[in-house]
């Protein structure tokens, strides 16, 4: 087990410390470091770069000024034991992403792939990727995407 932090981007105070998880499992934090975005407690946070560090690992944020935490109202159903990926239509000038689908996975591995995959196929569909988040708040992984055709 290891230990994630996320830090502000902020050199001049020395990279504040936002959070952390102790015990914290590698696939996890490898799922983490896939994200572009962490949402917790009603904040956006967007990744800035990651760190590996002697028994810890870090991720660098900064407080997004262009995204805002959205409530969904309608989404999947919690599944005891799996990871969710919501697969969300992005789309430019709105902050209301459709769910088109959510995964769900029994293996850290393959939800990783997913989350780094920069094309889904769905029903005959193909989705380029346009970010990836973390959201706490909703326990769950997303995946915000465009239809290529």
């Amino acid at each position: 087990m290891a230990r994630l932090e996320y830090r502000l981007l902020d050199e001049a105070n020395g990279f504040p410390l936002l959070f952390y998880y102790d015990h914290i499992d590698k696939d996890e934090v490898s799922l983490r470091f896939a994200c572009d975005y962490l949402v917790k407690g009603h904040v956006v946070y967007e990744k800035t770069s990651c760190a590996i560090e002697p028994n810890c690992y870090v991720i660098y944020v900064k407080r997004s000024t262009e995204e805002q935490a959205v409530d969904y109202f309608h989404h999947a159903a919690k599944r005891w034991g799996s990871i969710q990926i919501e697969l969300r239509h992005y789309q430019e000038e709105t902050a209301d992403y459709p769910l088109v689908h959510t995964y769900y996975f029994k293996d850290d591995d393959n939800a990783l792939l997913y989350l780094q995959s920069d094309y889904l196929l769905l029903d005959g569909m193909e989705w380029e990727k346009t970010s990836a988040e973390v959201d706490e708040d909703r326990h769950v992984y997303i995946y915000y995407a465009q239809p290529t055709a």
